[in-house]
């Protein structure tokens, strides 16, 4: 049975306003499947999500986007210190729909920290950076952690918008660590489970 409901327009031009037949529902939005979020195996190719994402590495110039190569992606992955951890995300299909890095204690406050959230870029805007962040703030609030935070470079706006809408806070303005590049510190307080 499909929707029943008609358009009226306002007097205004390109106003309209929509009324349902009486028992009428206007279906949710399309929401990704299920996700899982897994450790990192040495077969898992990230290079899509990698070259998919070329505003991002133009904002964070850690690649060139024009010469992304699996080599390349391969090495950055190896690349991880003792307390990271690479995830990586799978829709219910198995296809690798994104990639994250999470550092368990920050070396210098000694908070769990999101270090990268790359969404694979034929997947953005379905849901799945916010089903990804999610897992992770449940995985650090089962841990027992209080508050998780991430650094947003100051010119990728896009970003900051997606995780201020998630609930996350400016909490300090600081070079990054990596390059001295300009980067908001954002934190979300965990509530405990329950």
């Amino acid at each position: 049975m499909g929707i029943v409901a008609t358009v009226r327009a306002y007097r205004r031009p390109g106003r309209h306003r929509l009324d349902l037949a009486p028992g009428a529902r206007i279906p949710a939005s399309p929401s990704p499947a299920p996700l899982s979020l897994t450790p990192r195996s040495r077969q898992d190719d990230l290079y899509e999500v990698y070259a998919s994402n070329p505003e991002y590495w133009r904002f964070s110039g850690d690649l060139d986007p024009d010469d992304i190569t699996r080599p390349l992606v391969s090495g950055m992955l190896d690349d991880l210190g003792p307390d990271e951890e690479a995830l990586v995300a799978r829709a219910e299909d198995g296809r690798i729909v994104g990639y994250a890095e999470i550092l368990h204690h920050h070396p210098v406050d000694g908070h769990p920290w999101i270090g990268l959230l790359l969404i694979d870029g034929r997947h953005h805007r379905k849901g799945y950076g916010r089903m990804i962040a999610t897992q992770l703030e449940n995985r650090f609030r089962m841990a027992g952690r209080s508050t998780l935070y991430l650094g947003v470079l100051t010119n990728n706006l896009k970003a900051q918008q997606f995780w201020t809408a998630l609930g996350y806070r400016r909490v300090d303005l600081r070079p990054d660590r990596a390059k001295a590049r300009p980067t908001l510190v954002l934190a979300k307080q965990l509530l405990p489970p329950g």
